[in-house]
This record gives structure tokens, C-alpha cells and sequence, in this order.
């Protein structure tokens, strides 16, 4: 089943965000949009590269309204130890989310069949909790937050413009198009 359009399930647990161990609840997501930014182990080769490119993005992140959540299987511990020894994750603000026991990774319903790690995924949640994006990468091959800022901004987009949809590629000003029987088969 797939999750596109559910509620996220609640889970609690202790993130590592500059230089501090704080509670994070599914409660902390209402209201506001998310990204739950989920990667297979810290210490590791393509992580760091992804973490990195979104802690670029990050204060334009925060400019929109959305607010990033890293999740590994890992400790807020391990966390802080690689955040204090990595001048790329040194550079993260964002919550990284300790999820040793796996709750939200299976919550999420993307924990890796016997290896106790995280698949490579992202997820948009919406105000109201609901789930409006999913993105799940093999273990070698990284995301880019340039193209997950253009899909949030779509995402936002169509939830303010009922009735609007954002074709391939679209980018922020672009033209929409507004479904219905005069462009089937126009487009």
C-alpha cells in the first residue's frame, strides 16, 4: 500500500539540531510542512553528499515554511559525533533524528529488509500531516535538493491553487495547467 496521501503515524524521539539533544514528536510537524529526509547509516559515502547539499538549502527551506528532518537508524549520539567530525555535516542546523529502534523508519514503511538500516527516501508532509511526496533512491545514487526544492514548491503551489496542477519541470512563476475536457488529448 502505498503511503502518497496518509496521515504520518505518531513516533517520538531525541534529534541532535546545533549542538543540542531535543524531543521531537510528530506533534513538532503539525502545521507547517516537512521533509523527512531518511538515509541508510552516518559515516557513510553518498550520506554526507546528500546532507550536505540540503544544509545548503536549508534557510531557503526555512524562508518557505518547511522544516527538515534527517532520520537514520542511528543514535542522536552517533549523530553529534559525526556532526562534530565532518566539516559537510558540521555544516547541517537542521534536526537529525535518532531512530535506533526503527519506529519511524517503519512508520514510514521504508526500513531495508534485515540489514536494520533506512532506504534512501524522501517525504513531504503537509500541514495537516498528510504525506503529498515520496522519492526513494537505490543506495548509490543521491538526491538533490535542488530538484526536491522545485517539487516543494509544487507541492505548496497546488495546495494554494485547488483546481491547478504543475506540469514536468515547472518552476516557480511558470504557467500551470487547470485540468479538464477542453485539454484531453491538447497537451
Amino acid at each position: 500500500m502505498s503511503l502518497m496521501n496518509t496521515e504520518i503515524l505518531p513516533f517520538s524521539t531525541t534529534a541532535y539540531k546545533q549542538g543540542e539533544f531535543v524531543d521531537v514528536s510528530d506533534a513538532d510537524v503539525r502545521g507547517k510542512w516537512a521533509i523527512f529526509f531518511f538515509y541508510p547509516a552516518d559515516f557513510t559515502f553518498v550520506c554526507p553528499t546528500e546532507l550536505g547539499d540540503l544544509a545548503d538549502y536549508y534557510a531557503d527551506l526555512q524562508k518557505l515554511g518547511v522544516e527538515v528532518f534527517s532520520v537514520s537508524t542511528d543514535t542522536h549520539f552517533v549523530h553529534a559525533a559525526w556532526h562534530n567530525s565532518s566539516d559537510t555535516i558540521g555544516k547541517i542546523d537542521y534536526y537529525m533524528l535518532g531512530d535506533a529502534n526503527g519506529v519511524i523508519t517503519n512508520n514510514f514503511q521504508n526500513m531495508r529488509p534485515g540489514a536494520g538500516l533506512a532506504d534512501r527516501a524522501t517525504f513531504l508532509v503537509d500541514p495537516d500531516g498528510i504525506i503529498q511526496y515520496i522519492e526513494t533512491t537505490c543506495e548509490g545514487v543521491g538526491r538533490s535538493a535542488t530538484e526536491l526544492m522545485r517539487k516543494v514548491k509544487a507541492a505548496m503551489y497546488v495546495r494554494e491553487h485547488p483546481g491547478e496542477v504543475c506540469p514536468a519541470k515547472w518552476e516557480e512563476g511558470e504557467n500551470t495547467l487547470k485540468p479538464g475536457l477542453d485539454l484531453v488529448g491538447k497537451i
